[in-house]
Order: structure tokens, then C-alpha cells, then sequence
């Protein structure tokens, strides 16, 4: 019997149902909302709890069994929450370990590991992300069930490469699986496969997020072709590409033989302080939880996408990137 790390404990790969491969379920900037707290919304935490509480028991309504969460540092992971939350919503959350940053690692990285002033050999990342993994985050006992990093339009950076091998190198270590933001802009998914694949990852356990946000089918083919998985993840964020374009490469990239490569999502979150709340309802509607049930799937089934297809990529293809994992 192959397992996953959950919230909850662990579960069997075979029960994780339907999955969405990529939400938040809060994203936050935990010294901002520690010093300026009604900056850009007021916080009161059990309100924030109790709404999070009530979208994921709608996604739940929809046949959703599993969200992945590749929240880490630098995007405000906190458990205690997490597990406050999922002890009152019957839903599988798997929580990862990383560190995302677009451009420098986090300052206490800065002076310590490979090549620094205090170098003791081994980089403390690798070390603690692995240590995430086989022991648990902080004193929750809940672990890790995948590694996450980030690449974005600064590029590979010194401070984005070294995040980067080092969860490649975590990776590799434990088998965990990998998930990767990246930035269709300036291709950031084939430099992002290149540094894996360099560090001996097995690139069928990667998923290269946020490639939906692309109208380039040959990009989509090139990233494809790394034997990667493709995150069509972004339902919803119409600024970054039109809902008819992200349904559109999907069922292209459907019809054309990779439906075994493609996983659907969001990116969503129950809350977000990235902007103010009332402007993100405003601009970005349909971003939340359930829109792939209520619009994508019925828009994939009108261009002539199968159940049989989109329970692939919403059940199969989940399964066995977890599977491979464990």
C-alpha cells in the first residue's frame, strides 16, 4: 500500500479522489500582518478560519477529495491554522516544504552554506527541507508531501538557483515530489527542467506550474518533452490569459497525446494579502475554488474532451505522481 503525507496523517495514494493540484489556502506576509494589522484588510482569525472553513467544504460539495498546498516559506505557512481548519472539513490538504523567492534567499540563508562565510558543507536548506519531510514541520507532526521553489521573471538568479538545487537535492534524498512556479513570459519552465534534470531528478514527479498561462502550444510541447507534468493551474487569473485561451491549450494539448502530462487548478486561496480583498473580487471573479467544476469542465467537454480525459488529469495523473513519490 503506497501512502501520502496529508494534514490529517497519511492517506492511500488510491483514496486521494479528485485532486486539485495547486491552491493556497491562505497566502500572507506574516510580519506585515504582525506589525500593520488591517494592512490591506483587517485579520481577525476566526472569521478568516470560518470562511476558509466554508470554501473548502463547497469544493468538497463538487467532488474535490484532495487540494495541494505548496504553501512555504515565504508565502506565510503557518500548520496550527491549517490543522485548525482541516479538522472541520473533510478534505485531504497536502502540505509542502521549499522556499519561494523570485529573487534572493531569505537573509538567514544568506551568510551560511556552500561558499558563504559560515560553510559547513552542506546547505541548511537541503537539510531542512529533508528534515520537513521525514520528521515533520516544526512540533505539528504533520509532514511534507512535497518540495516547492519558485522562477519568475528575474530569471535564475544566484539566490533562485541555490532554492533550487537544494530542493532538487531534497528531492532526490527523500523522493518527495517536486512542484515548480515558473513564468511563461521568458520560458522559465525549461530553464527550471534544466536545473532538475541536471541535479538527477526524476522528472515525472515534477510538475512545472503555472504553465496554463500560455497561448504557445510549442512551448507547452518543449516543456511536454522534459517528461515533466504540466500545471494547466490558473483557472481563473484571466489577467495573466482569457478563460477561452487556458480551456483552449488544454484540450489542444488533450487532443495532441499529453493528456497523461496535464493537472488542473487555481492557485487559488481562501484568503490572500497580496492585494486588497474587495479589488481581487472586483478584477478576478472567477478565481476561487469551484470554477473548474462549475465552467472549465463543462467548457472542456464542449471542445470535445472525454470524462475518461478529465478524470486523468483530475484523478489519474495526481495518483501517479504521488505513486512514483512514495
Amino acid at each position: 500500500m503506497t501512502f501520502v503525507e496529508t494534514v490529517r496523517g497519511q492517506v492511500d495514494v488510491n483514496d486521494l479522489g479528485q485532486v486539485l493540484m495547486h491552491e493556497h489556502v491562505f497566502t500572507i506576509g506574516t510580519e506585515i500582518r504582525a506589525n500593520f494589522p488591517d494592512y490591506p484588510d483587517h485579520w481577525d482569525e476566526d472569521a478568516r478560519v470560518a470562511d476558509a472553513v466554508s470554501k473548502l467544504a463547497d469544493v468538497a460539495s463538487r467532488g474535490v477529495r484532495t487540494i495541494v498546498d505548496p504553501t512555504v516559506i515565504g508565502l506565510g505557512r503557518y500548520l496550527p491554522r491549517i490543522q485548525r481548519i482541516n479538522e472541520q472539513v473533510d478534505l485531504n490538504i497536502v502540505c509542502a516544504t521549499g522556499i519561494y523567492t523570485y529573487h534572493d534567499e531569505p537573509v538567514q540563508f544568506h551568510f551560511t552554506g556552500p561558499g558563504k562565510v559560515f560553510d559547513f558543507g552542506v546547505d541548511p536548506m537541503t537539510e531542512l527541507f529533508v528534515g520537513d519531510v521525514r520528521n515533520g514541520i516544526a512540533d505539528t507532526g504533520v509532514k511534507a508531501g512535497l518540495l516547492k521553489c519558485a522562477i519568475d521573471e528575474a530569471g535564475l538568479t544566484p539566490g533562485v538557483e541555490r532554492v533550487m538545487r537544494a530542493v532538487a537535492q531534497a528531492h532526490v534524498e527523500t523522493g518527495t515530489p517536486i512542484t515548480v512556479h515558473t513564468h511563461v513570459g521568458n520560458e522559465t519552465g525549461l530553464v527550471a527542467a534544466g536545473i532538475f534534470a541536471d541535479e538527477g531528478c526524476d522528472m515525472s514527479k515534477v510538475v512545472l506550474g503555472h504553465s496554463g498561462d500560455t497561448t504557445d502550444l510549442d512551448y507547452l510541447k518543449k516543456l511536454a518533452d522534459t517528461g515533466a507534468v504540466l500545471g494547466m493551474d490558473r483557472f481563473g487569473i484571466d489577467a495573466f490569459s482569457p478563460f477561452e485561451e487556458r480551456v483552449r491549450m488544454v484540450a489542444e494539448m488533450v487532443h495532441g497525446g499529453y493528456v497523461g502530462q496535464l493537472v488542473l487548478s487555481h492557485d487559488a486561496s481562501c484568503y490572500s494579502d497580496f492585494y486588497p480583498e474587495a479589488a481581487r473580487a472586483a478584477a478576478l471573479p472567477n478565481w476561487h475554488y469551484t470554477h473548474i467544476h462549475d465552467d472549465v469542465l463543462p467548457a472542456l467537454r464542449e471542445r470535445g474532451v472525454t470524462d475518461e480525459q478529465i478524470t486523468a488529469m483530475l484523478v489519474d495523473n495526481p495518483r501517479t505522481y504521488f505513486e512514483r513519490a512514495a
